[in-house]
């Protein structure tokens, strides 16, 4: 179960549509903020926090559809699984040029998508002289074909 402290009293919990369907929860603005091309941190007013069978899970923001398709778009974006704090999002508006203005996000709008991922790094950590070999190996971009 997600648990989710509203830090303020105009702050709104995450929804999800689609219960077991959808892969992330929804995310509100909690107050008006002009996008720029720069980017700007749009405020949630919530802390969230989800462990499901004893497995702690982090979140990954990323942007919604509907959002993308305007121009609007999320950057950086990772929740650790220990951050308790306030979750903010932070928004580019790559389409200001052909739009001459900033957007506004409105209070109450649908800003991104918080999407659960599952903690999986342990802690050890081992310096080897030589990694283990795999059929792709050293092979970078493009390897796989087009």
């Amino acid at each position: 179960m997600l648990k989710v402290q509203l830090l303020h009293k105009d702050a709104k919990a995450p929804t999800v549509a689609h219960p077991g369907e959808d892969l992330g929860y929804d995310l509100y603005a909690l107050e008006d903020t002009n996008l720029t091309e720069e980017g700007q941190h749009v405020k949630t007013g919530i802390a969230a926090e989800l462990t499901v069978a004893g497995y702690k899970y982090g979140f990954v923001i990323k942007d919604r559809s509907s959002m993308a398709a305007k121009g609007l778009v999320t950057s950086g974006g990772v929740i650790d699984a220990g951050y308790r704090g306030e979750i903010t999002v932070t928004m580019t508006d790559s389409a200001m040029d052909k739009r001459k203005e900033p957007y506004m996000i409105k209070k109450g709008d649908k800003i991104a998508q918080m999407i659960p991922i599952k903690v999986n790094t342990f802690g050890e950590i081992q310096v080897v002289e030589e990694l283990g070999w795999s059929k792709r190996g050293i092979k970078a971009f493009g390897s796989s074909g087009k």
